[in-house]
Parts: C-alpha cells; sequence; structure tokens
C-alpha cells in the first residue's frame, strides 16, 4: 500500500499543478499582461509563456495517466488478476468505483484537448509570432484560451470526482 499512496499523492500533486496551472494563467497572468502590455509586447511574452508553461504541462500529464494507470493496474492485481489470468488493469476498472471510470474518462478528454491546443494552435501561434503577425498570433491565443478554459472546467470536475464522487455516485 505504500507504494499506492506514492501513486497517489504523484498523481495528484500533477493534476493539481495541471489544473492550477491553468487557473493562474486564464485568470491572473493573460489578463495581467493585456491590460500591461501593447500587443507586439504581449503576444511573444505569452507565447514564451506558454511554452515554458506547456513544456511542464507535458511532464505533468504523462504522470496523471501513468500514475492513474498504474493505481488502476495495481488494484486488480492486488485483487489477484494475475493468478486467475484475468487483465489487472480490466480487472482494477471492475473494482473500480464509478467515480474512477468518470474521472479516467474527463481525464483522457483533457489529454486530448491538450494535446491538440499543444500541436495545432500553439505551433500556429509560434509560427505566427516567428513572422510576427500579430493579428493571426493574437487569433491563435484565443483559440488556446478558450480551449485551456474547457479543460480548466474539466479539470474542477475531475476534482469535484476524485473528492465527492463516491459521497454523490
Amino acid at each position: 500500500m505504500r507504494l499506492y499512496a506514492v501513486l497517489l499523492f504523484l498523481h495528484v500533486l500533477a493534476a493539481m499543478l495541471w489544473v492550477g496551472g491553468m487557473f493562474l494563467m486564464h485568470f491572473a497572468v493573460r489578463p495581467a499582461l493585456a491590460a500591461a502590455l501593447p500587443p507586439a509586447q504581449r503576444l511573444p511574452l505569452l507565447g514564451d509563456i506558454l511554452g515554458r508553461f506547456f513544456g511542464w504541462v507535458t511532464v505533468l500529464v504523462l504522470v496523471v495517466l501513468a500514475t492513474g494507470l498504474a493505481m488502476i493496474v495495481g488494484i486488480g492485481a492486488a485483487a489477484g488478476a494475475a493468478a486467475a489470468g484475468q487483465n489487472a488493469f480490466a480487472e482494477g476498472m471492475r473494482l473500480a468505483h464509478v467515480s474512477v471510470h468518470l474521472m479516467f474518462v474527463t481525464g483522457l478528454a483533457m489529454t486530448v484537448i491538450y494535446a491538440y491546443i499543444r500541436l495545432v494552435p500553439f505551433a500556429r501561434l509560434r509560427r505566427a509570432l516567428q513572422a510576427q503577425q500579430f493579428s493571426e498570433a493574437a487569433g491563435r491565443l484565443d483559440a488556446i484560451r478558450r480551449l485551456v478554459a474547457t479543460n480548466l472546467g474539466l479539470g474542477v470536475v475531475t476534482i469535484g470526482l476524485a473528492t465527492l464522487g463516491r459521497a454523490v455516485l
């Protein structure tokens, strides 16, 4: 059970940093920079901040996925799945509360949205900034903002499922 506790700690820590970072960017950094700097200064700075943040988010997403899967497999393995010739992941999911299933779905949705942000609008933002096409960059940044807002909402739902799920579902 010590390994499970370490996995749970890493899982919650990574999720907290990811969701908290989105909150900080969405409600503090972006509005403060919009109020303080003209687009020619603000957009490259936000592009740099997002590049650094997304580098960390990639690590955090991998930690959340790896630890979540490891905890589910651990539950299945502890239930004797391997000895019974069963798949430990499938057995862990079978034994998991419905809130875990819902967290799995919301977490996967968040991961897909993040991958899309990183691979499409963020790549386009960087290209626009390199070409100093600030109106194009602003449009890409707005697309990122909307997707981050969606992921932030999903993150809050996921935290609700983690903390309240067993009590209300």
